[in-house]
């Protein structure tokens, strides 16, 4: 397995972790009541911060377990990185739009938070599982 191969695992891992432990706790805030009036924002904050420093910290451990893999990209690990940004980038433009057009009919900011990180832990996601199963079968050829 490739240390950019690495990479997107350890995205896709703490992504889904760092989504999964906001939802459980903005649920669990609600108790029953109005999604809209949880408290969201220090959570959203510390979820996104925690999932960048674990991120950061799981990187760090696998260059410690593995001190000699080569950490050279070839061509084909550009082009992969490639398509998984291109794919996964679609989903930050969805969540733009969307935030926008949520804006525009004066939805509340709780939802228009939610839409635009769920769009950014997706782009994640999909960006990484594109990424994986390109170094796991091959590049489409076009």
């Amino acid at each position: 397995m490739t240390h950019e191969e690495k990479r997107a695992w350890i995205m896709l891992v703490v992504s889904v972790a760092a989504y999964a432990a906001y939802v459980v706790i903005v649920v669990s805030r609600a108790g029953g009541g109005p999604l809209p009036e949880v408290p969201y924002a220090a959570t959203l904050l510390w979820t996104v911060g925690a999932g960048i420093v674990a991120s950061i910290v799981a990187e760090i451990g696998i260059a410690v377990l593995n001190p000699r893999a080569s950490r050279v990209k070839d061509v084909r690990d550009r082009e992969i990185g490639r398509l998984g940004e291109y794919t996964g980038q679609s989903f930050v433009i969805i969540g733009a739009v969307a935030a926008m057009l949520m804006a525009m009919a004066g939805w509340d900011r709780f939802w228009i938070a939610n839409v635009i990180y769920l769009c950014f832990v997706l782009s994640a996601v999909v960006g990484s599982v594109t990424k994986i199963v390109a170094y796991r079968r091959s590049l489409p050829q076009w």
